[in-house]
């Protein structure tokens, strides 16, 4: 190992100027034992640097290299793992603790010995030894073989010392006297002995030569030492004598002491009196105020708000420890109290009577407001109950049972009023709506079932006979009695749509006014973060709030929009009947009325969720918006359900259908009320479910039609429709749009080949029959073989037909087809013109059957092209 030692001071240590103390041959534990060596270094220059050397024999040879180095004060723990038994097992503890197995107990101990007097010198025991002995770690000089290294090395070390600057230059002075001192250091060394034997012979002469003098001091200490003894006599008799005084001042020191705590004791005792004077004495003014102030003047009020205020903060102030115990405080606080409760009473008695009078007041202005469709302005009354708001502010934050009490009264007079005010409200409104008080009866405003008589009556007696009637079979749209939407006058409409607007205008501000108030007035915050919307199911009588009423205690921030919202619910509980009795009177008048309703109502319940989502005023107008909904679909259910329940006369040609008209009407209507609407979306939809009611109806009565030709009615209606919706240009609808276009023009064809078939019925059949033979296999130049098909019998059927009889045969089919048209859709040049190309093709069609059946046979039509324009097209003059 002292080999290995040296190689390594040698090899590695050396260059690196370092000094090796100590080492260690270890391996992993717990692995294949690869060996190694941890080393304890120190540097050779100042500052020392202590370190733990990893060292490894390199695979390419024998010598060692250096793999890794911790510095010393990284070290936190060495763990030699048991202090009794040996065991080479030890674990040092870096960044990440390091386990090692030692070839031997003792260089372990050796090591960790080396590593603890390191810590002990350099790192100033910052280094945790666990399970090591005691008895190693007191060993001041280690046994072994590592004693020379961690022991003399050590004191090497604490023994050198730099040369100063003064001693480097007298040895290069002594040096330079011997020149010789390099080549011949014996001689150097034998002149520097004689020159010390030299020196300690003067030094031997000076120490004897001074005996005398030594003599001469010792006999001066003498006398001094007897000087002293009589001065500390003389301060004996000072110290005794001074004694009376010491005791006279320490007795004035303790009176003087006594003094200044009595002092202390009274600035303190006065100071605390000052603060409850200071803080625990209201105004003789204040407190006149409290008793006897006039809360009906704002002076009075003004003064009562300041006292109030005073009052609170000495009830409110913070007292020191003890001061409870006082009986001038307790006396104080109960004065407090007293004044508190009464003019706590003395107030919600004053605003009572002032919810009372506001009542009364409010009532005398009805009258002039029952004319017009106007709302009362309870402005004045707000503003005059505004100057409250602080003491409302008082009694919430001090008695909070009248506070309550308060609010549960005034909700109690306002609702009675505000229930007033509306119902007459929505009186004049439905006056307004029906023109006179007898008309509104008819419509069931007072629970009247009466119908309406005059002109309405005669509409019962009205049928589907023909196109000129066709608007009385959509009469049982309405819900009431028969009578029809096209007899009211669009300028009703309008003005119903205008009242309608009227009422709301009227009541959103009016209840904006009242939710601010009511939040000014009862201090209550109006924050956005709310729970889920309150209906008027949740009355206060079995809400949240009325649990707080009871219990008597404040309402936490969170529920205070809560307690506004019941508020209104409780104060407007009218509203929302009063809106849809409104309601169902307007679909009552006229279905149709559900439209105008649906956009207005949208608009004032998006204004106002922008406003307050939670709100009383959003919620109330969300509730009657699903009642409009309701009536729209109905509306658009019911036309629907007269669409299949329609009959058509049997005696009469169908025309256009009362329901295709209807739609016509509804979608004109429908575009000019929802044009920049809120809820397009619900339009659309009627659209989509109306149009296919009126296809499909269509299509039925159609198939029912023994009058009119299937085709006829096809082709006329959805030509209606097709024209309606290019008109109109209703996004939603284009594919249906194309669709009747589709079938307009499948049943225009239709109809007309099916026409045309009559004019040259015979001639139609012997053309058949030559294609069926052609079909079979016969080719076209041997269809003139058979029996059936020769050229005589084509001859014999063409001359059935001359010119004459060809004419004649197309004025009657232009008679029929008169006849099953109706005049209103303006169709019957189109399908004569279509009729004539049909016919015309038909006849080249023909020419080319002959020319290919029978070439060379001469035989030709009697009539050509130009003969049958002109017969289509005199004919059409002629009617």
């Amino acid at each position: 190992m002292t080999a290995i030692k040296h190689a390594l001071q040698r090899d590695i240590f050396t260059p690196n100027d370092e000094r090796l103390l100590s080492i260690v041959n270890v391996c992993k534990a717990g692995k294949k034992k690869k060996n190694c060596f941890l080393c304890a270094t120190v540097t050779t220059e100042r500052p020392v640097q202590v370190k733990v050397v990893k060292v490894k024999k390199s695979d390419k040879g024998d010598f060692y290299k250096r793999q890794i180095a911790w510095a010393l004060r990284d070290l936190a723990v060495v763990d030699a793992k048991d202090a009794i038994k040996e065991n080479p097992e030890f674990d040092l503890h870096f960044e990440k603790i390091y386990k090692w197995v030692a070839s031997s107990t003792a260089e372990k101990n050796a090591f960790i010995s080396c590593i603890w007097k390191l810590n002990q010198r350099y790192l100033r025991k910052k280094i945790d030894f666990v399970n090591v002995s005691s008895q190693l770690l007191e060993e001041s000089v280690p046994s072994g073989e590592n004693q020379s290294v961690t022991g003399g090395d050590e004191e090497a070390v604490d023994e050198y010392q730099e040369l100063n600057a003064r001693e480097e230059q007298d040895i290069e002075i002594m040096m330079e006297g011997c020149e010789y001192a390099i080549s011949n250091a014996e001689a150097f060394a034998e002149k520097l002995s004689r020159e010390l034997q030299v020196l300690d012979g003067a030094n031997i002469q000076s120490i004897m030569a001074s005996e005398k003098q030594v003599n001469i001091l010792m006999k001066l200490l003498d006398e001094a030492l007897k000087e002293v003894d009589q001065i500390e006599l003389k301060l004996s008799s000072y110290e005794e004598m001074l004694q009376s005084v010491k005791e006279q001042m320490d007795q004035i020191s303790e009176s003087n002491h006594l003094i200044h705590l009595s002092n202390t004791n009274n600035v303190k005792l006065l100071s605390e009196i000052e603060f409850l004077v200071n803080h625990m004495d209201l105004a003789k003014g204040h407190i006149k105020a409290l008793q006897e102030g006039d809360l009906a003047s704002s002076r009075g009020i003004e003064a009562c708000t300041n006292a109030a205020d005073a009052l609170l903060q000495c009830m409110n102030v913070a007292l020191r420890p003890g001061h409870d115990m006082l009986l001038a405080v307790k006396q104080q606080q109960q004065r407090f109290s007293d004044l508190r409760e009464h003019f706590a009473r003395r107030l919600a008695s004053h605003l009572n009577n002032v919810f009372v009078q506001q009542g009364h007041d409010q009532s005398s202005t009805l009258a002039q407001h029952s004319v017009e469709l106007t709302l009362p302005n309870h402005h004045p009354f707000h503003r005059d109950l505004l100057r409250y708001a602080k003491l409302m502010e008082w009694l919430k934050s001090t008695d909070y049972g009248k506070y309550e009490g308060l609010t549960k009264n005034y909700m109690d007079y306002l609702s009675r009023l505000y229930e007033r005010e509306i119902k007459d409200f929505f009186e004049v409104a439905k006056i307004k709506m029906t023109g006179t008080t007898k008309e509104s009866k008819k419509f069931g405003l007072h629970g009247s079932s009466g119908k309406l008589t005059g002109s309405t009556s005669s509409l019962n007696k009205l049928s589907v006979q023909s196109s000129g009637n066709r608007r009385s079979q959509s009469s049982s749209l309405l819900d009431m009695g028969n009578m029809s939407a096209s007899d009211l006058d669009v300028a009703d409409r309008t003005k119903f749509d205008k009242i309608f607007e009227q009422v709301l205008s009227e009541l959103e501000p009016l209840c904006l006014a009242e939710q601010d108030f009511i939040s000014k007035f009862f201090k209550l915050q109006q924050h956005q973060s709310m729970p889920g919307t309150m209906t008027e199911a949740e009355d206060l009588d079995g809400g949240p709030f009325s649990r707080q009423y009871n219990s008597g205690t404040p309402l936490p921030v969170s529920s205070e929009k809560d307690m506004i919202r019941q508020m209104m619910i409780k104060i407007f509980r009218c509203i929302e009947p009063e809106l849809n009795n409104l309601i169902a009177l307007g679909d009552k008048i006229d279905s149709f009325n559900s439209l105008y309703m649906l956009v207005k109502m949208s608009h004032h319940v998006w204004t106002a969720q922008n406003v307050d989502p939670a709100s009383f005023l959003s919620t109330t107008l969300g509730n009657v918006l699903v009642t409009v909904k309701r009536n729209f679909d109905k509306c658009i259910s019911n036309q629907i359900r007269q669409m299949e329940e329609v009959k058509i006369s049997k005696k009469s040609k169908v025309g256009i259908l009362p329901f295709v008209a209807e739609f016509e009407e509804f979608a004109g209507l429908a575009e000019s009320i929802f044009k920049n609407a809120e809820r397009r979306g619900d339009l659309d939809k009627a659209y989509t479910k109306l149009i296919r009611g009126v296809f499909v109806n269509v299509e039925k009565v159609a198939n029912e039609s023994q009058k009119t030709p299937r085709d006829v009615v096809m082709m006329e209606n959805f030509h209606h429709i097709f024209a309606t919706l290019s008109r109109l240009k209703i996004s939603c609808l284009e594919a249906e749009k194309k669709e009747a276009k589709q079938k307009y023009t499948d049943h225009l064809q239709s109809y007309v080949i099916y026409s045309l078939g009559q004019p040259l019925e015979k001639l139609n059949h012997f053309f058949e029959g030559v294609e069926a033979r052609v079909a079979q296999g016969i080719r076209e130049e041997e269809v003139s073989y058979q029996l059936a098909f020769n050229k005589q019998e084509l001859r014999k059927v063409i001359k059935e037909y001359p010119g004459k009889e060809v004419k004649k045969g197309l004025d009657n089919l232009y008679k029929k087809v008169d006849k099953h048209l109706c005049e209103e859709e303006n169709l019957l040049q189109v399908v004569w013109h279509s009729m004539q190309d049909e016919f015309i093709r038909q006849y080249k069609h023909f020419e080319g059957l002959i020319a290919r059946c029978y070439p060379g046979s001469g035989v030709t039509m009697e009539f050509t092209i130009q003969d049958i324009l002109d017969y289509c097209s005199s004919i059409a003059q002629s009617h």
